[in-house]
């Protein structure tokens, strides 16, 4: 049985938002993004902060392990607590 790269079953909610929809609202271990100063990686315990996403692919794990790709425009990231905020310009799974 391989380990979860979750902390003590904690979990990130992600929401990846449009101007139009919302293209991704799940429950996460990991999420890795990109900002003009190059990429990083969050887990569920990591520090609050707020960063300019740049176009990119936006990189994240489910809680069954799978990898997750999105294709994102510019934008905002912010995580708070165990939320993570993505509102981008344009994005597709």
């Amino acid at each position: 049985m391989s380990e979860k790269a979750t902390f003590n079953g904690q979990s990130i909610h992600l929401q990846v938002l449009l101007p139009t929809e919302i293209l991704v609202d799940e429950e996460v271990d990991k999420v890795i993004a990109e900002a003009e100063n190059g990429e990083f990686c969050l887990l569920p315990r990591h520090i609050d902060f707020v960063a300019a996403i740049a176009p990119g692919i936006l990189e994240f794990v489910d809680e069954e392990d799978r990898q997750e790709f999105l294709a994102v425009d510019e934008g905002v990231l912010v995580k708070c607590a165990e939320e993570v905020l993505v509102s981008v310009r344009d994005g597709v799974g």
